[in-house]
């Protein structure tokens, strides 16, 4: 049975809430979005701050001095999920807008979302994530990400009619209905936003995608941090699905397939290279090849599409950061699927140390 979930009145407020981590280079202006955000009544900003070794902290505390909006809780677990319940119990609203010191929202983002929520009777309402980049790199990921070919075809990876969704990014949510279901799941480090999601639907809750709905994000800024983000991820996916099964989308198991196709091959052309696999037999094996073969040729059309402003370094990075993408991401997940995630964190957050132009 579907439930609505209650609207408060107009102008209760709003509460944003955002972990943050080693952001110096991005937090600013993360904050200004959420800050020129256009309101009907009271807001807040809660960063819930890790232990940052970058400036981060010396800088969120003179912003929180510039603007009484602007509060700051310590999260010394430095965990995603920690942060987020720490910043939601600190709140004092009854909309909770999850932001990201790594995306920037969209003018009229909170209003529309607002509007969305009230008229849909949601629990949660997300949009788009339109990724950018300022360097070569980080645009080749930008454009993986904005890509079905990157990440999956995921709704709020691209553009779709508004509707009930799986999932929702970042998100816009009730208050009463993440008290209800019991907030974010702590034991969880990454992929933490699905399990809310799954269970604030399995309460019969709607999650809501509305196109309209537009944030920035900014990738990781190198092939090291991009590779330790994903794999990460992925493994954090196994786990999901060790936990919830069926409940998990089809397209989440692509790039671990690749991973197995690609450990078969290998086997068959070492197994072939010394001699120990022929005739027929080796014939018969070498089919392995053919779907690796189609994905190289993807790989090739990804980085040679036409895109107005896509330069040769660009695309260059692309034949590099697609296959890193899916092949950290599926190797993760087979290792979460097999042994759990345990104590998998994402490493490319604990460190900022190249300068951004």
């Amino acid at each position: 049975m579907t439930r609505d979930a209650d609207v408060p009145p107009e102008g209760s407020g709003v509460t944003f809430v955002m972990p943050v981590l080693n952001e110096r280079d991005y937090l600013e202006r993360a904050v200004r979005t959420v800050l020129a955000q256009d309101v009907d009544g009271p807001s807040e900003i809660i960063l819930a701050l890790g232990p940052s070794h970058d400036g981060t902290t010396e800088l969120a505390h003179e912003l929180a001095e510039s603007d009484e909006r602007i509060r700051l809780v310590e999260n010394a677990a430095a965990d995603i999920p920690v942060g987020l319940n720490l910043a939601i119990c600190a709140g004092s609203y009854p909309t909770v807008v999850r932001v990201d010191a790594h995306s920037e929202l969209a003018p009229g983002y909170t209003a529309r979302a607002l509007q969305t929520l009230a008229r849909e009777r949601a629990a949660n309402v997300g949009g788009i994530m339109r990724a950018e980049g300022r360097t070569p790199f980080q645009r080749a990921v930008a454009h993986a990400y904005n890509s079905p070919v990157g990440l999956g075809g995921g709704a709020y990876h691209g553009s779709g009619e508004a509707g009930p969704a799986e999932s929702a990014y970042l998100g816009v949510m009730r208050r009463s209905v993440l008290e209800d279901v019991g907030l974010f799941d702590e034991s969880i480090r990454r992929g933490e936003d699905w399990e809310l999601n799954l269970r604030i639907r399995r309460a019969g809750y709607r999650v809501w995608f509305d196109p309209a709905l537009s944030v920035t994000y900014w990738p990781r800024e190198s092939w090291s941090r991009l590779v330790r983000q994903f794999r990460a991820t992925g493994t954090w996916r196994g786990e999901l699905v060790r936990r919830y099964g069926t409940g998990n989308s089809l397209r989440y198991f692509a790039p671990p397939l690749l991973v197995l196709l690609v450990a078969v091959a290998a086997v068959v052309g070492v197994l072939q290279a010394a001699r120990l696999l022929t005739g027929p037999a080796s014939l018969v094996a070498s089919i392995v090849y053919a779907p690796i073969a189609v994905y190289v040729l993807l790989v090739l059309a990804f980085a040679a599409a036409p895109s107005r402003g896509r330069g040769g370094r660009e695309r260059l990075w692309s034949l590099a950061v697609l296959p890193s993408m899916h092949l950290a991401w599926g190797a993760g997940f087979v290792w979460g699927l097999m042994r759990g995630a345990q104590e998998t964190v994402d490493t490319s957050r604990l460190e900022r140390n190249t300068p951004l132009p």
